[in-house]
């Protein structure tokens, strides 16, 4: 029997951040589907958003609801902006590293801000955060870590979850016992066919949720990110960040006039881009950036600029062939701001989950600080209440079962993301 005081599932910052904020007592387990650094944290551009002084409080949280077309939890964004600048301390004393001016910071501005609140480590800033995070896990001595295994099973009896049921490489399955579970596993690109995310981010927990009875909430509030890099080809998309056009990139059409503003939220500025496609009968439209960025491109957005080149495109000379593609997901296990899930001993925190602070439409950069936040909270919310039981215990798991019964709550997940998903899904 395996027994655990917490698992955890998901190596994007939220589970790794969690593990980083629970004792040293704690025996943890984390487990991934993949490596440790097949995850969406690692892939974030454009930076984290930070509360720059008290009078970007308002602003802050007026742009964060405008983008969400004030449909989210108010209490939500406040927690976040509040418990923004503890958490930049928090990474800058785990080594990472932001951008410079001067002798301070540097902040850019994307798209739907008022004003330039957005830390960043070039254009790789979820995979600064992500590698420190990695280190410092790598270092504790009472966290043990699980790769290539899939959830595909929660433990739940008498109203509480009692640990997880895992899948290894070989297709063996296994009970493992926890006091406590926190789903981190993220998002659901991988159900479309045109995707920023990683292929095997297919909603799991989101799924398995679904099939105990847990509550879940907006299962229909995709986000499609307006500027991915077209290639023609099927597969993952390359993501080209909106710190592009935050820093100056603008969009044009076939006749090489601009047809909007380039900061508008994600979902009005995809809206545009469809138009202009459908306008030019084209599959997308064309991104420059020379003339509109101020010093050397290729030392601001390296891993960009290094990813065009390798496609034949230079990012400080051509125009930059650009379109939509599924980025992200507002909705998810419906959670409270301690990351509290309907069922007790069960946690969820970052792009699975859903506290309703992104309303329904994320601004740019604001995924990162949500995941950081509200993952601390979830593993202060564990510290409070921990106490050790003895587990309850569990037949073996039947592989036939457990199969039918993901596959019916992935159809149900995907019936109830909606039409948008039925747009670009495979």
């Amino acid at each position: 029997m395996r027994n655990y005081d917490v698992i955890i599932i998901g190596t994007g910052v939220a589970g790794l951040f969690a593990a980083l904020n629970l004792g040293s007592d704690k025996n943890i387990l984390i487990v991934t589907k993949g490596t440790l650094e097949d995850n969406d944290s690692f892939l974030a551009q454009g930076g984290i958003c930070v509360q720059r002084d008290e009078t970007d409080f308002e602003p802050f949280l007026e742009d964060t609801l405008r983008a969400g077309h004030y449909e989210n939890n108010e209490a939500a964004v406040a927690t976040m902006i509040t418990s923004s600048q503890n958490i930049i301390s928090d990474l800058i004393g785990l080594g990472v590293a932001f951008d410079k001016q001067g002798e301070g910071f540097s902040y850019t501005k994307e798209g739907a801000h008022s004003r330039a609140r957005i830390l960043h480590c070039k254009d790789m800033t979820g995979k600064e955060i992500n590698s420190k995070l990695i280190a410092r896990v790598k270092e504790l001595a009472n966290v043990t870590i699980l790769e290539n295994s899939t959830l595909v099973d929660l433990l739940v009896a008498d109203e509480r979850c009692h640990g997880v049921v895992l899948r290894d490489q070989s297709g063996k399955l296994a009970n493992l016992y926890a006091q406590a579970t926190l789903l981190a596993t993220g998002g659901i690109g991988g159900l479309f066919s045109k995707s920023t995310n990683f292929a095997h981010l297919t909603g799991d927990a989101i799924a398995i949720a679904l099939k105990h009875g847990i509550r879940v909430k907006d299962l229909d509030y995709v986000q499609i990110h307006p500027t991915s890099l077209y290639t023609g080809r099927p597969g993952k998309a390359f993501l080209m960040s909106e710190s592009l056009r935050g820093e100056g990139a603008i969009l044009v059409g076939k006749d090489g006039q601009r047809f909007a503003d380039e900061l508008l939220p994600r979902d009005l500025l995809t809206k545009e881009i469809y138009a202009q496609m459908e306008k030019d009968r084209l599959p997308y439209v064309r991104m420059l950036l020379k003339g509109h960025i101020d010093g050397p491109i290729a030392e601001r957005f390296p891993g960009i600029h290094g990813h065009c080149l390798e496609e034949g495109y230079d990012l400080a000379e051509d125009y930059i062939p650009v379109v939509p593609a599924q980025h992200y997901f507002m909705g998810g296990i419906e959670v409270d701001l301690q990351s509290k899930t309907s069922l007790a001993n069960l946690y969820a925190a970052g792009e699975t989950s859903c506290n309703g602070v992104h309303g329904k439409n994320r601004l740019a950069s604001n995924s990162l600080l949500e995941s950081l936040v509200f993952s601390k909270r979830a593993a202060q919310a564990i510290e409070a209440t921990f106490h050790r039981e003895p587990p309850c215990l569990f037949p073996e798991p039947d592989a036939r079962t457990i199969a039918d019964g993901l596959d019916e709550s992935t159809n149900t997940l995907l019936k109830l993301i909606g039409i948008e998903a039925e747009m670009h899904a495979k």
